[in-house]
């Protein structure tokens, strides 16, 4: 298939059976996140059926990140996250804590100490994008509840920003076990 068509197949596959899926959750009271999700396991190359091409799809799937992370960032007041300073604090508190507590219990099932950080780090974040739909669509983003949710949302992503910076200078010796641990680090961090 040439990239053109290449292209033009990935998305359409994928808007289609999105749209198809999103719908059906959407009538059956789930957010439409969950038939989105579905919709990408389906025509993903782990399941039979339509197969996207995946360098495409990923190449798609990193667009949209950035465009999700636009839509809130245009939600994000820098008032707002300063009137929530010790909320902010809270999430570095429950980071660490939710971090060391994964990495000794993964190290205890015979983990390397990289592979259980590396994955302690990836466990100890929420999906900002997630969360800031949930809450826009029960009108809750606008509430003192939602403004310390997104404050701690957004310290878990500033977070998640620098880790992703240092991760790969942190971690020199790139064993196949380590690479692949922190290549699907990356792929959770970059779900969210």
């Amino acid at each position: 298939m040439s990239n053109g068509i290449g292209l033009l197949f990935t998305l359409t596959s994928g808007l289609t059976v999105a749209l198809l899926l999103g719908y059906i959750a959407h009538r059956i009271k789930l957010s439409p996140l969950v038939g989105y999700l579905i919709a990408g396991i389906m025509v993903s190359p782990y399941s039979p059926g339509i197969v996207a091409d995946m360098s495409i799809a990923q190449q798609c799937a990193e667009i949209g990140i950035v465009l999700l992370m636009f839509g809130v960032g245009m939600h994000f007041k820098l008032e707002d996250f300063v009137s929530v300073k010790n909320i902010a604090v809270g999430a570095l508190i429950q980071i660490a804590t939710c971090t060391t507590v994964t990495t000794i219990l993964i190290k205890l099932l015979g983990w390397s100490w990289t592979s259980a950080i590396i994955l302690g780090l990836s466990i100890s974040v929420a999906s900002t994008v997630v969360l800031t739909r949930v809450f826009s669509d029960n009108k809750l983003l606008h509430t003192p509840t939602g403004h310390a949710a997104i404050g701690w949302l957004i310290m878990e992503d500033l977070f998640t920003i620098v880790v992703l910076v240092l991760l790969p200078a942190l971690i020199f010796n790139f064993s196949d076990n380590n690479f692949k641990t922190f290549r699907f680090s990356c792929f959770c961090f970059n779900c969210r």
